[in-house]
Protein backbone atom coordinates (compact mmCIF):
# COMPACT_ATOMS: atom_id res chain seq x y z
CA UNK A 1 0.00 0.00 0.00
CA UNK A 2 1.69 3.19 -1.20
CA UNK A 3 1.05 6.22 1.58
CA UNK A 4 2.25 10.02 1.87
CA UNK A 5 4.94 10.82 4.31
CA UNK A 6 6.73 13.46 4.73
CA UNK A 7 10.78 13.31 3.46
CA UNK A 8 11.72 13.88 7.19
CA UNK A 9 10.04 10.13 7.92
CA UNK A 10 12.60 8.39 5.54
CA UNK A 11 15.44 7.14 8.15
CA UNK A 12 17.75 5.72 5.50
CA UNK A 13 20.94 7.75 5.16
CA UNK A 14 20.72 9.68 1.46
CA UNK A 15 24.16 8.42 0.65
CA UNK A 16 22.98 5.09 1.13
CA UNK A 17 19.94 5.59 -1.33
CA UNK A 18 21.30 7.11 -3.80
CA UNK A 19 25.29 5.84 -4.41
CA UNK A 20 24.94 1.99 -2.60
CA UNK A 21 21.36 1.15 -3.64
CA UNK A 22 20.67 3.64 -6.64
CA UNK A 23 18.14 4.70 -7.86
CA UNK A 24 15.56 5.74 -11.38
CA UNK A 25 14.67 8.74 -12.31
CA UNK A 26 11.93 9.02 -14.66
CA UNK A 27 10.47 12.05 -16.63
CA UNK A 28 7.24 11.86 -19.12
CA UNK A 29 3.84 11.29 -19.35
CA UNK A 30 1.90 7.92 -20.18
CA UNK A 31 2.07 8.06 -23.72
CA UNK A 32 6.23 9.09 -23.81
CA UNK A 33 8.53 8.41 -21.09
CA UNK A 34 12.33 7.32 -19.83
CA UNK A 35 14.26 6.25 -16.95
CA UNK A 36 17.40 6.14 -15.97
CA UNK A 37 19.25 4.59 -13.32
CA UNK A 38 21.38 7.38 -11.02
CA UNK A 39 23.64 6.63 -8.42
CA UNK A 40 25.29 10.40 -8.23
CA UNK A 41 22.85 12.83 -6.63
CA UNK A 42 21.89 14.03 -3.33
CA UNK A 43 19.10 15.21 -0.99
CA UNK A 44 18.55 18.20 1.42
CA UNK A 45 17.50 21.61 1.52
CA UNK A 46 17.90 24.64 -0.19
CA UNK A 47 15.85 28.11 -0.61
CA UNK A 48 14.00 27.35 2.39
CA UNK A 49 12.55 23.90 0.45
CA UNK A 50 13.42 20.19 0.31
CA UNK A 51 15.58 19.19 -2.68
CA UNK A 52 16.78 16.71 -4.30
CA UNK A 53 20.19 17.03 -6.73
CA UNK A 54 20.39 14.70 -9.69
CA UNK A 55 23.27 14.53 -12.25
CA UNK A 56 22.19 13.86 -16.06
CA UNK A 57 25.17 13.04 -19.22
CA UNK A 58 23.82 15.15 -22.11
CA UNK A 59 23.88 12.04 -24.26
CA UNK A 60 21.42 10.26 -22.07
CA UNK A 61 17.74 9.73 -23.25
CA UNK A 62 16.21 10.85 -20.51
CA UNK A 63 17.47 13.66 -20.44
CA UNK A 64 15.17 15.43 -23.56
CA UNK A 65 12.02 13.93 -20.86
CA UNK A 66 13.57 15.88 -17.73
CA UNK A 67 14.31 18.80 -19.84
CA UNK A 68 10.63 18.89 -21.72
CA UNK A 69 8.47 18.14 -17.95
CA UNK A 70 8.40 20.40 -14.98
CA UNK A 71 8.17 17.40 -12.78
CA UNK A 72 10.36 13.87 -12.50
CA UNK A 73 10.31 11.12 -9.96
CA UNK A 74 13.31 9.68 -8.14
CA UNK A 75 12.32 5.82 -6.86
CA UNK A 76 14.33 3.53 -4.55
CA UNK A 77 14.15 0.12 -4.37
CA UNK A 78 14.72 -2.90 -2.58
CA UNK A 79 17.87 -5.37 -3.41
CA UNK A 80 16.11 -7.65 -5.20
CA UNK A 81 15.56 -4.63 -7.64
CA UNK A 82 19.34 -4.38 -8.35
CA UNK A 83 19.13 -6.30 -11.98
CA UNK A 84 16.00 -4.35 -13.38
CA UNK A 85 18.21 -0.93 -12.41
CA UNK A 86 21.67 -2.08 -13.79
CA UNK A 87 19.48 -3.04 -16.85
CA UNK A 88 17.94 0.66 -16.71
CA UNK A 89 21.71 1.74 -16.30
CA UNK A 90 23.24 0.04 -19.05
CA UNK A 91 20.48 0.43 -22.11
CA UNK A 92 18.99 3.10 -23.60
CA UNK A 93 15.53 4.10 -23.76
CA UNK A 94 15.90 4.63 -27.84
CA UNK A 95 16.72 1.52 -28.13
CA UNK A 96 14.72 -1.05 -25.50
CA UNK A 97 11.63 -0.95 -23.96
CA UNK A 98 12.87 -0.87 -20.08
CA UNK A 99 9.16 -1.66 -19.03
CA UNK A 100 9.18 -4.87 -20.67
CA UNK A 101 12.67 -5.67 -20.66
CA UNK A 102 12.29 -5.57 -16.24
CA UNK A 103 9.20 -6.02 -15.74
CA UNK A 104 8.39 -2.84 -13.50
CA UNK A 105 5.12 -1.54 -13.58
CA UNK A 106 4.49 1.99 -14.17
CA UNK A 107 2.19 4.00 -12.26
CA UNK A 108 1.00 7.47 -13.85
CA UNK A 109 0.17 10.55 -12.10
CA UNK A 110 -1.13 13.56 -13.82
CA UNK A 111 2.05 15.14 -14.46
CA UNK A 112 4.73 12.30 -13.44
CA UNK A 113 5.59 8.72 -14.09
CA UNK A 114 6.83 6.45 -10.76
CA UNK A 115 6.82 2.66 -10.27
CA UNK A 116 4.92 0.71 -8.18
CA UNK A 117 7.99 -1.90 -7.10
CA UNK A 118 9.74 1.33 -5.59
CA UNK A 119 9.77 1.10 -1.71
CA UNK A 120 10.34 5.23 -2.18
CA UNK A 121 9.24 7.86 -4.76
CA UNK A 122 10.09 11.47 -4.54
CA UNK A 123 7.90 13.31 -7.01
CA UNK A 124 10.16 16.48 -8.03
CA UNK A 125 9.66 19.57 -9.52
CA UNK A 126 12.20 21.08 -10.86
CA UNK A 127 13.69 24.50 -10.12
CA UNK A 128 17.35 24.82 -11.73
CA UNK A 129 19.62 23.02 -14.02
CA UNK A 130 23.13 23.85 -14.22
CA UNK A 131 25.76 22.82 -16.68
CA UNK A 132 29.07 21.35 -15.18
CA UNK A 133 32.33 22.19 -16.87
CA UNK A 134 35.98 21.92 -15.57
CA UNK A 135 36.22 25.68 -15.01
CA UNK A 136 34.11 25.13 -12.00
CA UNK A 137 36.52 22.16 -10.68
CA UNK A 138 38.01 23.06 -7.70
CA UNK A 139 39.81 19.41 -7.47
CA UNK A 140 41.61 18.43 -10.79
CA UNK A 141 40.66 14.74 -10.27
CA UNK A 142 37.01 15.60 -10.94
CA UNK A 143 37.91 15.72 -14.97
CA UNK A 144 39.35 12.28 -14.91
CA UNK A 145 35.23 11.45 -14.57
CA UNK A 146 34.81 13.07 -18.05
CA UNK A 147 36.72 11.51 -20.51
CA UNK A 148 34.69 12.28 -23.22
CA UNK A 149 33.46 15.76 -22.01
CA UNK A 150 29.96 14.74 -21.61
CA UNK A 151 30.01 17.13 -18.30
CA UNK A 152 26.78 16.40 -16.65
CA UNK A 153 23.93 18.58 -16.26
CA UNK A 154 22.72 18.86 -13.04
CA UNK A 155 19.10 19.54 -12.21
CA UNK A 156 18.46 20.90 -8.24
CA UNK A 157 14.46 20.36 -7.65
CA UNK A 158 12.10 20.53 -5.07
CA UNK A 159 10.34 17.67 -3.51
CA UNK A 160 6.96 18.14 -3.54
CA UNK A 161 5.69 14.59 -2.74
CA UNK A 162 6.88 12.06 -0.48
CA UNK A 163 5.34 8.25 -1.16
CA UNK A 164 6.48 5.01 0.66
CA UNK A 165 4.97 1.39 0.46
CA UNK A 166 4.02 -0.54 3.62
Amino acid sequence: MVKNTDIREIKKSAVELISDNWALVTAGKKDSFNTMTVSWGGLGEIWGKDAAFIFIRPQRHTLKFIDSEEMFTICFFKEEYKKALTFCGRNSGRDVDKVKETGLTPVFLDDAVYFDEACIVLKCRKMARYDLSPDGFLDSDIESNYSNGDYHKMFIAEIVETLVTD
